[in-house]
């Protein structure tokens, strides 16, 4: 008599750990199994007062740092990231603060990336700013973000001025 068949005469016999294993298992991924494409990923969450970044946790010991958002502060933060192996940043702002930092990465040799917002939001729950720049880093290190279009410094100066001159 095969195994089987031994569980359908006994109806109350409880299912082994070999039972569980037979189970369907889910065709995707969860986002722990996710490889890591950005090892140098960082994420930023920009907010009018104060900025957060998170880096991997194998870079420093305190992976999450906050930063004031003054010129001078900028550059402390790219020399940081810069000191930390990074390459590449995930930003995630709701205004035009972004600029100033995406200008100053990019002059320190960051390929800095801004991401919407709403593609984010979907997972439930409310974070707090030190969690949104850890998930940030997170996800742009497992390239699940992509960044909008930014044209190069030329065509932006160009079309500020003609953005401009309609105005006038």
């Amino acid at each position: 008599m095969s195994s089987q068949e031994k569980q359908r005469e006994e109806p109350g016999k409880q299912k082994t750990a070999t039972d569980k294993s037979k189970r369907k298992r889910r065709k995707g991924r969860t986002l722990e199994d996710r490889p890591l494409l950005e090892p140098n990923a960082a994420g930023i969450d920009i907010g009018a007062r104060e900025i957060f970044v998170a880096v991997p946790a194998d870079r420093e010991e305190n992976p999450a740092r906050v930063f004031p958002t003054f010129t001078a502060d900028l550059e402390e933060m790219a020399r940081w990231l810069v000191s930390c192996g990074i390459t590449t940043v995930a930003m995630e702002s709701t205004g035009v603060y972004w600029i100033p930092l995406y200008d100053v990465l990019g002059r320190h040799g960051i390929a800095p990336g801004l991401v919407n917002a709403r593609n984010r939001k979907n997972v439930p729950g409310r974070r707090t700013d030190w969690q949104e720049c850890q998930w940030l880093q997170f996800l742009h290190s497992v390239g699940l973000l992509r960044a909008a279009f930014r044209p190069e410094s030329d065509v932006s100066a160009v079309r500020s001025r003609m953005r401009h001159r309609t105005d006038l």
